[in-house]
């Protein structure tokens, strides 16, 4: 089976935004951030995200203000290119080729035409050494420009941007790495190194973990791994240095940072907690309870807003008051995937454990995660070597009405705490309530756990490793005094005293698949009947997966030996096998795809096949390197069209899977690419009109609608709740980027009304009429019947029929009436 070109891998949402630190703009209305190999532009008061730059082909290491134009930013990546971006309209300007994998970026006012990176050592003796370099940018206007004169400025540097510092505004940068401090003057061209002991005579450590100059004074702020933060003067001068210490942090300094007029120091680490210092004083503040350990810190260029990046992927943004304004939160990643990756049939978000003791819910449309679900309920304790309550195992509904999932805690070698908690779904609050807790649900660790997807009632089935299957069952609690419904065990399987390993149901819930270790066993979830038994070759059962559709009455299932074979459940005999060591086996829910990742020298591949086919649909090597172990299909909002025969498999669903090192990657078609280059070149604007979000937002609508009649406009009138497009931009159009409400209000409301400017057409023709007879009341009647018809059959013209035609004389004798004078009536009615 030959690969198909039309379908490559990319990565998807949930990228890491807390891998550099972020960069607020100069009016503080934006934050930008590296997220894979993209840079995402977030409004700082909204938390949306308006622009994607995307560009680079390799992840995105650094994003720096361009000092000559506040509205663009420049951004370097490890495919080896300095990109210059307007971040605003989220256009890219030029592409700088450096050459070399580039892991920082600096920029300085007064080294005009000069970059700052850092990239690695010409020689290959040591992978780990870093040079900081200085790039001159060519004078060439073209888009795309080559960048090769390179001038060395510091060598054996830190390949991390926080090591490295500018400071007095570029008369001099600094660079720490290990137990070295470098400072180089570039007037003097001289560099100076300052060196600490591996530790003092407390046993402290006294490596350098950050480094941050100050912005006006000759002041350089360090980072250690002990938790102290050493402010160094005088270091000019080699043998005169000075330094003084201050402590606060019990574990290493994470990030620092000096705010723009450098009256304070912020500094962070794993407490969580964001320390501020007053600059030539002792005292400092305090903004504990963030969350998560702080990795970054920047600040705006007026100094009004903080921002902190959290290793669980969030980003918080911070008043200079020490007040949390807004939070950013990304997918949470931690070591691994414990539960496996599931999909909310509610809202089509992906499921998954979170920051310890959650579930996170995170939309893959929207690449934003919707809400956490505390699972423990207990507080997080942030302490190495500390056992704690988390979340191995979650299973959803078909439905999404209930959801199960397995938390456990283990306090020593031997003592496991297993707690099985099952969640309703409340239509009121729009997230899942705790229903049942059933602590010990197995006397030893729940291997897997499904729901039935039955329609008719509602089943959970658990194995364990005490060598039984239990299934669950809903029913009226009548133990307790509450009333409603509450789960209780209503079924306990065993076989041989074989330990089961996997459990699934087949499409319709009519049967139960359970292995014991090498043996396969179906079951009768109405009676409780064993139905029949596959005896598997040599090897433990990895995965189970039955057919859909036309192919329901397969089984498939992996083994320990690299095995995948295929049953038939209607002749109970082997339909196919293949030697191959598949690590994730998925079905696809809405068509009879199965994919299989396999393993093989050091890369996983992906074969796409149906049960009924040996032969796979689709296959491709070396998909990501290391192994996968979590996988998942999610159903598209709408089917892909056009689709090419190699790519039909993910014409209905998409399908995402997790790498070892914890990257969401997913499969994209020619055809999804060509949609996403035209939908970036749908918005066409008259060049006469200014570009305003007004105008984005009600321009095109107006000019498309120009009815010629009254007839035209009722019918466009009444369809626009339903169908505006001015309306729909108005409702799904962020905040941010809208006018006030004060001029939108009267413009919202007209367009829900029918609107009687036809009556105006008639009624203004009219007004003109006696007008015209007022002023030319002493030429002949015959030259005002002839001037005054026109205008009138042009109005009759306009209203259609509404109107019966006058003859001449009914038309003079109606203007005599007009001409008539009736003021008498009225004193005589008002004596």
């Amino acid at each position: 089976m030959v690969e198909h070109s039309e379908i490559r891998v990319v990565r998807c949402g949930g990228s890491k935004i807390n891998f550099r630190e972020p960069l607020i703009t100069l009016d503080s209305k934006f934050l930008l951030c590296a997220s894979g190999d993209s840079v995402k532009v977030y409004s700082t008061s909204t938390e949306e995200c308006i622009h994607i730059l995307q560009g680079h082909t390799d992840l995105v290491t650094g994003i720096v203000l361009n000092p000559a134009n506040h509205l663009q930013v420049y951004s370097c990546s490890l495919d080896g290119t300095v990109r210059l971006w307007d971040y605003t309209d989220g256009i890219l300007i030029k592409t700088l080729s450096i050459g070399y994998k580039i892991t920082a970026l600096f920029l300085s006012k007064k080294h005009e035409g000069v970059l700052f990176v850092i990239i690695p050592m010409a020689s290959d003796t040591d992978a780990e050494a870093f040079q900081l370099v200085a790039v001159h940018l060519p004078s060439s206007a073209g888009q795309e420009v080559e960048a090769r004169e390179l001038s060395s400025v510091l060598t054996d540097v830190s390949a991390m941007p926080r090591a490295t510092s500018f400071g007095r505004g570029g008369d001099y940068i600094a660079s720490a790495k290990g137990l070295q401090l470098s400072v180089y003057f570039f007037r003097k061209q001289k560099t100076f190194r300052f060196f600490l002991k591996a530790t003092d005579k407390k046993g402290a450590k006294n490596s350098f973990t950050c480094v941050c100059c100050h912005p006006k004074d000759d002041c350089i702020a360090t980072g250690h791994e002990d938790g102290k933060i050493r402010l160094w003067r005088n270091f000019n001068q080699k043998k005169e240095y000075t330094y003084s210490t201050q402590h606060w942090h019990h574990d290493a300094v994470s990030a620092l940072s000096f705010t723009p007029e450098g009256m304070n120091l912020l500094s962070g680490g794993i407490e969580s907690v964001l320390v501020l210092w007053r600059y030539g004083a002792e005292t400092k503040d305090l903004l504990p309870r963030l969350g998560a350990a702080i990795e970054h810190i920047s600040v705006s260029p007026d100094g009004t807003l903080y921002c902190t990046s959290h290793s669980d992927n969030k980003i918080t943004i911070i008043n200079s008051n020490l007040k949390v304004s807004a939070v950013i939160q990304g997918l949470v990643k931690g070591e691994d995937v414990k539960t496996d990756l599931m999909i909310d049939p509610r809202t089509k978000a992906l499921v998954l454990n979170g920051k310890p003791g959650h579930l996170q819910f995170y939309s893959l449309h929207h690449d934003k995660q919707l809400y956490n679900l505390d699972i423990v309920q207990q507080e997080y304790i942030h302490q190495s070597g500390l056992e704690q309550s988390d979340v191995v195992k979650a299973a959803l509904h078909a439905h999404g009405v209930w959801l199960a999932t397995i938390e456990e805690r283990r306090e020593k070698a031997l003592d496991l705490e297993t707690i099985l908690k099952l969640w309703a779904y409340n239509e009121q609050t729009q997230s899942f309530e705790l229903n049942t807790n059933i602590s010990s649900p197995h006397d030893d660790r729940v291997t897997a756990m499904c729901f039935s997807p039955s329609a008719d009632g509602t089943l959970l089935v658990t194995a364990g490793k005490d060598g039984h299957f239990k299934a669950w069952q809903l029913a009226e609690d009548w133990d307790s005094h509450r009333e409603g419904l509450s789960w209780s065990c209503d079924f306990v399987g065993s076989y041989h005293h074989l330990r089961p390993t996997n459990c699934c149901f087949s499409a319709d819930g009519s049967l139960l698949a359970v292995s014991f270790q090498e043996i396969i066993t179906v079951w009768s979830p109405d009676s409780w009947e064993l139905l029949l038994t596959l005896c598997q070759p040599p090897g433990d059962i990895r995965d189970l997966c039955f057919g859909r559709l036309s192919c329901s009455k397969y089984l498939l299932g992996t083994t320990s030996k690299n095995l995948l074979c295929c049953w038939n459940l209607l002749t109970c005999s082997l339909e196919w096998s293949t030697t191959v060591d598949v690590t994730v086996l998925q079905d696809d829910p809405l068509s009879e795809n199965i994919a299989a990742f396999s393993h093989a020298q050091g890369n996983t591949d992906l074969f796409v096949f149906k049960p009924s086919e040996p032969r796979p649909l689709y296959s491709q090597k070396a998909v990501c390197s290391g192994k996968v172990h979590r996988a998942v299909f999610a159903p598209r909002e709408s089917p892909l069209e056009s689709c090419e025969a190699g790519s039909q498999w993910l014409n209905r669903s998409q399908l995402y899977f997790v790498t070892e090192h914890m990257d969401l990657m997913t499969f994209s078609t020619k055809s999804e690419d060509d949609m996403i280059i035209a939908s970036s070149k749908q918005l066409v604007i008259d060049d006469s009109v200014a570009v305003t979000p007004f105008y984005l937002l009600l321009g095109k609508h107006r000019q498309q609608e120009k009815p010629s009649s009254l007839t035209n406009q009722m019918a466009a009138r009444v369809q626009l709740p339903q169908g505006s497009t001015a309306i729909r931009e108005l409702l799904h159009t962020p905040a941010h980027v809208l006018p006030s409400a004060s001029l939108l209000c009267a413009m919202f409301v007209s367009s829900l009304l029918i609107s009687n400017s036809a009556i105006r057409e008639v009624s203004e023709p009219k007004e003109e009429e006696m007008e015209s007879e007022a002023e030319e009341d002493q030429d002949s009647e015959e030259e005002m019947d002839s001037r005054d018809s026109r205008p009138v059959l042009t109005a009759q013209s306009s209203v259609g029929e509404l109107a019966p035609t006058l003859s001449k004389a009914q038309e003079r004798e109606l203007r005599k009436m007009r001409k008539t004078d009736y003021s008498w009536l009225s004193g005589a009615l008002h004596p």
